[in-house]
C-alpha cells in the first residue's frame, strides 16, 4: 500500500530523524509505528546515520504490529527485519538473521543485554510504550541503563508519559537522556520538583508536585519532546462516555461496609482478609464487580448485578457488536456463564483468530482483559460500542483500551464508552482517580505539543 503521510506524520518523522534523542508522545490512532519505521527507513538508507535498530515493545505488538506494518507499507518493504519473540532457541535464531531491525518484547530485553550471548551492539533503539520504563527499580530499566550508552539513537514512544503522575517521568526521562534534564538520581528529583504528601512518621507515601514544578518540568524536557492529540490531527468519531449504576441491597453492602472497616469478613463459604490497603483495594473492587476469592482461593459470588446490566445493555444493543471489559479472573468466568446461559456467541480476545473474528462481524460479544490486550491491537473494525464492567486504576490500561475502539478507522460517528458502576464502593473512587490522573498527563501533553 502506497503511503500517504498527514503532515503531522511528515513533521514527527522529521523530529525523529533529526532529534538523537526523542521522547515522542503520540495520541492513540495517529500511526506512531508507522511514522517511527519510515524515519528508520531515511536513517538507514538515505543519511546511513544508523546501521543497526532494536525495537522494544510490548509482546503482541512486537510479535505482530511492527512486522505487518513493515509488510503494510509499499516504501518500507527494502526493510530487512527480524522478530525475536518466543523460545530462547526461536529468540537465538531470529538474532543471527542479518536484519536492519531487530524486534523484541520488553519483558526479554534483561535477557538480550545479559544472558543472551550476543552483543548489544544497536545504534539506534526504539522503545515502544516507553511508559512501561516509568519504574527505575524493575530489571528491564536496569538492564538496558546499563547499555544506553552505547546508542546513539533513542526514541520513546507513547501516549501516555504520566499515568500515574509526574513522578513516572524521572525513569522515561532518564533512559533516554541519562538524566541530563530531570537529574541522574530520583532522590534529586523528588527534592527538586515535590514535597511529601501522605505520610506516617518518616515514611513517606506519596508525593505532591511543589508549586510551578509542572511548568518547570515541562520546560527542562520540551528540547527533546513532541506531543500530538488525535483530535487536534484527525477527523475522529465522537467519544461519549456514560455510567450504568447498580446498588446493593441492604445485606450486600453490610457485607461490603464490613469488610472495608474491620478487614475480615466471615462468609458461610470462606474468610475473606485483608492484609494491606492494596489488598483491601483489591478485595473491595471484586465484591463491587459481585464475586470475591476467599484466603483458599474459592470464588465467593456476592451479587449478580453488573450481569444483569451486562445483559440488559447487550439486549438494547440489539445484536450490535459490544467489547466488554473485564478484570478478575472469576469478573470473565460469570460473565461467561451469563452468555452461554443466554445463548450468546462470544470470545475472549486473546488469540489472532479471535481478534479476526471480531473484526469480521463474527462476534456479537467479545471479552477483552486490559492487561493482556491494552496496546496496538486494532479492533475498530468489529465495533464501536465498549462496556467496562470492573475498573482499572492504571489509566494507561484505561486509556490504551478504549482507544482500541476510539481511534483512526472507526467507521463509526460515535465510539460509546459505558461503566457499570456500583453505587457506593470504590468503582467511583477509581473513575475519580482515573479522572484526575487524566487531567495531569492532559496538561504534560498539552505543554509540548507540537506546534505545525
Amino acid at each position: 500500500m502506497k503511503y500517504e503521510a498527514h503532515d503531522y506524520q511528515i513533521y514527527a518523522t522529521e523530529y525523529i530523524e533529526t532529534h538523537p534523542i526523542a521522547a515522542v508522545l503520540l495520541d492513540m490512532g495517529l500511526g506512531k509505528t508507522s511514522i517511527t519505521l519510515t524515519a528508520i527507513n531515511d536513517l538507514l538508507f538515505d543519511s546511513f546515520d544508523v546501521h543497526r535498530v532494536l525495537v522494544i515493545a510490548p509482546l503482541r505488538v512486537a510479535r505482530d504490529t511492527w512486522a505487518a506494518e513493515i509488510e503494510k507499507w509499499e516504501h518500507l518493504h527494502s526493510l530487512i527485519y527480524s522478530v525475536a519473540v518466543g523460545t530462547e532457541a526461536e529468540r537465538k535464531a531470529a538474532l543471527r538473521k542479518q536484519a536492519d531491525v531487530y524486534i523484541i518484547n520488553r519483558e526479554n530485553v534483561q535477557w538480550l543485554a545479559e544472558e543472551s550471548g550476543f552483543s548489544f551492539d544497536f545504534d539506534m533503539v526504539v522503545i515502544d510504550e516507553l511508559s512501561s520504563y516509568k519504574n527505575h527499580q524493575t530489571k528491564r530499566f536496569r538492564s538496558l541503563m546499563k547499555f544506553r550508552p552505547r546508542v546513539h539513537r533513542i526514541v520513546g514512544l507513547t501516549g501516555t508519559p504520566s499515568n500515574n503522575g509526574l513522578l513516572d517521568l524521572w525513569a522515561e526521562f532518564r533512559l533516554l537522556d541519562m538524566g541530563e534534564r530531570l537529574g541522574r538520581f530520583i532522590g534529586q528529583y523528588r527534592s527538586n520538583y515535590f514535597i511529601p504528601d501522605k505520610r506516617n512518621g518518616q515514611v513517606v507515601f506519596s508525593y505532591k508536585p511543589l508549586p510551578g514544578a509542572e511548568n518547570a518540568i515541562y520546560n527542562r524536557i520540551s528540547d527533546i519532546t513532541i506531543s500530538m492529540k488525535s483530535t487536534d490531527h484527525l477527523k475522529m468519531p465522537e467519544l461519549v462516555s456514560g455510567e450504568y449504576t447498580v446498588t446493593l441491597s441492604d445485606d450486600e453492602r453490610e457485607r461490603y461496609d464490613e469488610l472495608k472497616r474491620d478487614l475480615v469478613l466471615q462468609l458461610p463459604d470462606g474468610d475473606i482478609t485483608a492484609a494491606n490497603a492494596a489488598s483491601l483495594s483489591n478485595k473491595l473492587s471484586q465484591m463491587a464487580n459481585g464475586a470475591i476469592y476467599s484466603d483458599t482461593g474459592e470464588i465467593i459470588p456476592i451479587h449478580d448485578r453488573k450481569l444483569d446490566t451486562l445483559e440488559d445493555i447487550i439486549e438494547a444493543a440489539n445484536g450490535k457488536p459490544l467489547l466488554v471489559a473485564y478484570w478478575f479472573k472469576h469478573d470473565y468466568e460469570r460473565i461467561a456463564g451469563r452468555l452461554h446461559k443466554l445463548h450468546i456467541p462470544f470470545s475472549k480476545l486473546d488469540t489472532a483468530d479471535s481478534i479476526r473474528k471480531w473484526n469480521g462481524g463474527e462476534l456479537p460479544v467479545a471479552l477483552i482483559h486490559p492487561a493482556s490486550a491494552g496496546h496496538g491491537l486494532n479492533l475498530q473494525s468489529g465495533g464501536s460500542s465498549l462496556v467496562w464492567f470492573g475498573l482499572t486504576w492504571s489509566l494507561e490500561l484505561y486509556q490504551q483500551t478504549n482507544a482500541r475502539l476510539w481511534r483512526q478507522g472507526q467507521t463509526a460517528d460515535t465510539v460509546v464508552i459505558q461503566h457499570i458502576v456500583t453505587k457506593g464502593t470504590i468503582d467511583s473512587r477509581i473513575l475519580k482517580a482515573l479522572s484526575t490522573k487524566d487531567s495531569t498527563q492532559s496538561a504534560l501533553i498539552d505543554a509540548v505539543k507540537a506546534n505545525l
